[in-house]
């Protein structure tokens, strides 16, 4: 169980990257209809790492849900909150307390290749009504292009995530 500190430590962190993967994905990002290509997979990929599966997967689902109200950019479709969650929960089952490669490449190849790839173009398909290879077929570029990135954004966050906690332990903070 949770202490009362630590409760409100994890409340406050998950909170600030809910809302930092809202800026980074809504303002941070290339967008098209079928097509974001951007680094909001860099705050929900902190949480995994920092939090676990579990607040990983809520801090997605919640910024997909209070992105979607604030700064809506087409219709809210629970497809994609669904997506979000699983996502925060491939992070953490893979991140949360080792980062390396052997752990980094699956977690970045199930998010982009099952999640987003396959799964969110069936939602766009359906919500589009759009032909699922056709929409695939575009899709196809956005992931070439974030499976290397989302790989080397981890790995250096994770570095940093590392040194700083260690830093943090040093001088007591």
């Amino acid at each position: 169980m949770f202490r009362k500190n630590e409760l409100t430590g994890t409340l406050t962190g998950c909170s600030m990257l809910a809302a930092m993967e809202i800026v980074l994905t809504r303002f941070c990002s290339l967008n098209a209809w079928n097509i974001r290509i951007g680094f909001g997979f860099a705050a929900l990929a902190a949480a995994g790492i920092l939090y676990g599966p579990l607040a990983a997967g809520i801090v997605g689902a919640a910024a997909d849900i209070l992105g979607a109200l604030l700064f809506p950019t087409g219709p809210f479709f629970p497809g994609f909150t669904v997506t979000a969650f699983l996502s925060g929960i491939t992070y953490g089952l893979f991140l949360h307390g080792k980062q390396d490669f052997a752990h980094i490449i699956p977690a970045v190849l199930i998010r982009q290749l099952l999640l987003s790839f396959l799964l969110n173009t069936f939602f766009i398909s359906f919500l589009y009504g759009s032909p699922f290879k056709a929409v695939l077929a575009t899709r196809a570029v956005q992931t070439a292009v974030m499976i290397p990135a989302e790989i080397a954004v981890i790995r250096v966050m994770a570095q940093l995530i590392r040194r700083f906690r260690l830093t943090s332990l040093q001088t007591g903070g």
